[in-house]
């Protein structure tokens, strides 16, 4: 089974991107047998900046990509969301990709669940 993530907002200011994250750890924890894809796009696109600091105790989401990608998880970014918001060229979090809406498109097809946030 396939469950694709597609995230919209900002890494931080709501609790979107936080949330899906945590949903996408936990399905990997709880079903090991789900193949996780994360999507990126719009504000969101700002999840894939490395160095990150976060005050301690808070939620940091380059931390939660990282481990959505060591546990076999599939991160993209919308590469025309980037490119609009001047980070294209910079660079990513190790084991993001920057990516289409036809990749998107193509991973919509294939999942068997889609949840959008």
């Amino acid at each position: 089974m396939k469950t694709l993530f597609i995230i919209n907002d900002a890494p931080y200011g709501s609790e979107k991107a936080y949330n899906a994250l945590r949903m996408a750890m936990m399905l990997q924890k709880e079903h090991v047998e789900v193949e996780v894809q994360v999507f990126l796009m719009a504000d969101a696109v700002t999840c894939v900046l490395p160095n990150q600091t976060t005050p301690q105790g808070y939620y940091n989401n380059e931390r939660m990509l990282r481990s959505v990608i060591s546990k076999g998880g599939h991160v993209k970014a919308c590469g025309t969301c980037a490119d609009a918001r001047g980070i294209k060229t910079l660079g990513l979090v190790e084991g993001v990709e920057m990516s289409t809406m036809s990749e998107l498109t193509q991973w919509t097809v294939e999942s068997d669940k889609v949840l959008t946030f």
